[in-house]
């Protein structure tokens, strides 16, 4: 079925002073972008997802391969990222990755507010870009302010709608290969752009030459087999159906939930006027529903994934509060900031016990090991490596890669059967290669504790000593090593 052709709502402005109006918008926007992310600054790290992305930055510096001696599994934009702006600003801060974040941000609103602005009009460009901001916090902070795979997918999502809106199709792919390459689950705005296609014979041919080139580049630039691995054929397990049901759905609820508080303002609208946000707005309600795919892939419902919902839903109620009398979209824009407000209290206020664990079991390991010792921190916080400013004994920093474990599951399919394929033989090679001078077994009751893995514990007991324990962590040192404490 085609698409329909969107003819943008051209308005005198736009005509004839565009760069007028892109003075006036533009630090608007980069104001409210910084003002959104000021709680990013106000702490060392969010989530351990920053702690893994850091940690793989550094190996990366030091020699490490991607998808040999580094892995994780993502495709390799972000972490590439990461590795810039630590060789350009140093690695013992994000800073610099909180300014790309906000730089990110600041990309995706002026992407929606060109695509508003040529379908609806100046005000209507002007909203967009607003709200799109003003919601950009809308989850918990530990996943609207990290600066992590979803906050760098959504420009490049935003940049491909807006290349196939203007039907520059070549750049279009281009940009959904960018998305894909920040995290897996951006591929899916190809649904809208080859929406948007309709029936030209070329333009599939285009976007699909397009999201390709940058694809095989970084499998190219990696390593083919490693690339394939890793981002597509090795995360069965952990994408697969075990689990709790309850948990799962109380998690995808509750984080829809927080989600719709953020958008509380403009949904009542949203919901009245859906008849006028249907007006040639297909494209935006199948790249709605592709995120809302997105975000349910895996079915584990974190809050960063809903991330990517955003874009759309900020073009979606700009569409619907044109309907509205003209003085009345003042409202739910204001409505919205004031909830932005509430998320921006949170961000600054959230309290920060898993962050504080992770630097005490880092101060510990630094304080018994030298700067050229390995260690090894088994458990799900990456960053204390990072903290502790020591080299990981293995590629694979959290036990989840080894064990299948994940916070959205049970334990009912945890264990090393559901490792990623040979990693326990690449595992016990490289521990036997460079043992650590420290195991900091972090598990602390869950399913992945090294009573429950043959493996770890018969490595802990051929060759380690029990050294004393740091909020709930088992630290053990090796065997005929004297310790620095």
């Amino acid at each position: 079925m085609a698409a329909q052709t969107v003819e943008p709502s051209r308005s005198v402005s736009e005509s004839g002073g565009g760069a007028g109006y892109w003075t006036r918008l533009l630090p608007l926007l980069a104001v409210l972008a910084c003002v959104t992310r000021i709680p990013s600054f106000t702490r060392p790290l969010w989530n351990p997802d920053e702690g893994y992305l850091a940690v793989q930055a550094g190996m990366l510096a030091h020699g490490g391969e991607l998808y040999g001696t580094v892995v994780d599994r993502k495709p390799p934009l972000v972490p590439w990222l990461y590795q810039a702006a630590f060789a350009l600003a140093g690695p013992e801060s994000l800073t610099s990755v909180r300014i790309l974040a906000v730089l990110a941000q600041l990309a995706t609103a002026l992407a929606l507010a060109s695509l508003a602005r040529r379908r609806w009009g100046d005000t209507a460009g002007r909203t967009a870009g607003v709200l799109y901001l003003l919601i950009s916090v809308g989850l918990n902070p530990e996943d609207a302010q990290a600066a992590t795979f979803e906050v760098f997918i959504l420009p490049c999502t935003a940049a491909a709608m807006w290349c196939a809106d203007r039907r520059r199709w070549g750049a279009a792919g281009l940009a959904v290969g960018c998305a894909f390459l920040a995290k897996q689950t951006g591929g899916a705005v190809l649904l809208p752009v080859l929406w948007l296609c309709g029936a030209r014979r070329d333009g599939p041919v285009r976007v699909g030459a397009g999201a390709a080139a940058p694809v095989l580049a970084a499998a190219l630039v990696t390593d083919p087999a490693g690339f394939l691995f890793w981002t597509v054929t090795g995360s069965a397990t952990y994408a697969s159906l075990g689990g709790s049901v309850l948990h799962i759905a109380g998690r995808a609820l509750g984080n829809a939930a927080i989600l719709a508080v953020a958008c509380a303002g403009f949904l009542p609208s949203l919901v009245r006027n859906r008849h006028a946000a249907r007006a040639g707005t297909t494209d935006l309600w199948l790249w709605l529903a592709a995120s809302a795919g997105a975000v349910a892939v895996g079915l584990h419902f974190f809050g960063h994934y809903y991330l990517q919902l955003l874009p759309p839903l900020a073009l979606l109620a700009t569409a619907a509060l044109r309907a509205l009398p003209r003085d009345r979209p003042a409202g739910p824009v204001l409505a919205t900031a004031c909830c932005c407000a509430l998320f921006l209290t949170w961000g600054l206020l959230a309290p920060r016990a898993e962050l504080e664990h992770a630097r005490r079991l880092a101060a510990a390991a630094a304080h018994r090991t030298g700067p050229g010792e390995r260690v090894l921190f088994w458990g799900m916080h990456p960053e204390a490596y990072w903290f502790a400013g020591r080299t990981p004994a293995s590629r694979y920093l959290t036990a989840g890669l080894l064990t299948n474990y994940s916070g959205g599951r049970d334990g009912t399919r945890t264990g090393e059967p559901y490792a990623v394929e040979g990693g326990w033989r690449t595992f016990r090679e490289e521990l036997a290669t460079h043992p650590p001078a420290l195991i900091v077994d972090d598990s602390r009751g869950k399913p992945y504790a090294p009573d429950r893995l043959p493996s770890l514990r018969r490595l802990l007991a051929a060759g380690y000593e029990e050294a004393g324990t740091v909020d709930g962590a088992v630290m053990y040192e090796r065997a005929g090593r004297r310790g620095r404490a």
